[in-house]
């Protein structure tokens, strides 16, 4: 049993590291933006069409004579001074229609995207804009010109990209290209595609699984509830006594949290369960960290974590309801991006726990899980205790900024990497071995409350 449980565990230890190693390498290759190029994106619903378009600031000095400084607030003020400008020079080089019909375009501000980065010249100036569409619905076909920069900058290129069309499966796009203008073809005609809710559906996993990956209170709250999945308790906490006994408390936390999120989500989105204010919510989410973590210190519901994720699961869900509960799209269409979400967040969490679980476990017999154990929950408490007094209070202490700065994703995933290799170090030079037995008969009856 001790060479199976053994291998089960390298294997899983492996696959954590590569896992996550692919994932931070594949991450680190993907860029949204690059110098040379600008940008149209178009927000389209059945009868509305708005959008927005980003010009590069290096060419906007160059081409436009408009001296923009490397400091983000006197650039955005410079732009803003400049609108006027501005405005009248992408009207100039913007044209939408359909049918040999051109339709009215209003430019309705001007702001700065990536301003720290401008010393790196890679700031842009986004200007907004809405579409007078004189039809009921908007044509699947259009006719567009875009040629900002092409006849001054040799190289520079024009890109359209469909921004948001949730009946079309493209949300928060800002990667997949559809149109390429260049000097030699400025006006080009554009297919929008067909409406599918099958392609609203899959955007909408990916869109799930980018909130778990860009949402560090979601994160933490996994965390925290796997801090002791490779745990039980009994007079105080001990290591679990194998792998699958570890690995079926996990599961049990898992799924009470999604059944619990998924339940309120959905009653959400049909409208069945009012959707308290964002403010609210938010402020239990960070708070649901912050007890859960003390309980991991001093448990109140000692091997019943699944209740507790169950608890605080229904918050979770109003929180992910709330994503998309304001948006300007059919119920249909809300309700497929809902149930996408719900699965791409799952998706998102179960990679959490597959990539921390072997970790974990390793070095859950080894006198250094304790510090671990102990030092993680006391910061992941600290940290969800000011969230909640950030939100509660309308007030910005940086905390969040700083906590971006370590997890921030892909670094995220290297930090992953090494901590299994390190776990994989712990284990092998502690001396500790898994424990034979039967994982389902040897974990304990859920017991009633004791001090830790």
């Amino acid at each position: 049993m001790k060479s199976v449980t053994s291998r089960l565990t390298a294997k899983f230890v492996v696959a954590s590291i590569i896992a996550s190693l692919v994932v931070a390498a594949s991450a680190a290759m993907v860029g949204a933006h690059n110098r040379g190029e600008s940008y149209l994106y178009l927000d389209v619903t059945d009868d509305t069409l708005t959008g927005r378009v980003e010009l590069p600031v290096r060419e906007i000095e160059a081409v436009l004579d408009i001296d923009v400084p490397n400091d983000e607030v006197l650039a955005a003020a410079v732009l803003e001074e400049n609108f006027a400008f501005l405005r009248s020079y992408v009207l100039d080089h913007l044209a939408i229609g359909s049918n040999g019909d051109q339709w009215p375009i209003g430019v309705v501000d001007v702001e700065l995207f990536d301003g720290a980065r401008l010393s790196q010249e890679w700031g842009f100036a986004i200007l907004s804009f809405d579409v007078e569409v004189p039809r009921p619905e908007v044509p699947r076909q259009l006719t567009v010109t875009f040629d900002p920069f092409l006849a001054e900058v040799d190289g520079h290129r024009s890109l359209l990209l469909i921004a948001n069309s949730w009946e079309r499966g493209f949300i928060d796009n800002e990667a997949e290209e559809l149109v390429v203008f260049d000097r030699g073809s400025i006006t080009k005609d554009v297919d929008l595609g067909s409406s599918s809710q099958w392609k609203n559906f899959r955007a909408s996993i990916g869109l799930g699984v980018d909130h778990i990956k860009t949402g560090p209170d979601h994160i933490f709250f996994i965390l925290v509830l796997l801090l002791p999945a490779v745990l039980v308790f009994r007079n105080g906490w001990e290591p679990a006594t194998s792998f699958g006994a570890a690995l079926w408390r996990v599961l049990k936390i898992a799924t009470m949290f999604t059944v619990a999120h998924s339940i309120t989500f959905t009653l959400a989105g049909m409208d069945i369960l009012p959707l308290p204010s964002s403010k609210f919510v938010e402020s239990v989410i960070a708070l649901s960290i912050a007890l859960a973590a003390l309980h991991n210190l001093r448990p109140i519901a000692a091997n019943k974590e699944w209740a507790i994720a169950f608890a605080f699961g229904l918050f979770h869900g109003m929180g992910f309801a709330s994503l998309v509960s304001d948006l300007d799209i059919s119920r249909s269409t809300q309700l497929v991006s809902l149930l996408g979400r719900n699965v791409g967040i799952e998706l998102g969490q179960a990679f959490i726990i597959v990539v921390m679980f072997p970790g974990l476990h390793m070095m859950r017999s080894t006198r250094l899980y304790r510090w671990v154990f102990v030092a993680g929950s006391v910061v992941l408490a600290t940290i969800a205790s000011v969230w909640t007094v950030e939100r509660l209070f309308d007030q910005d202490f940086g905390i969040s900024e700083q906590v971006d700065r370590v997890i921030q994703f892909p670094r995220s995933m290297w930090l992953v990497a090494i901590f299994t290799l390190v776990a994989f170090v712990v284990n092998k030079t502690s001396g500790t071995e898994d424990e034979a037995g039967d994982d389902a008969a040897q974990e304990p009856e859920e017991t009633e409350l004791q001090p830790v």
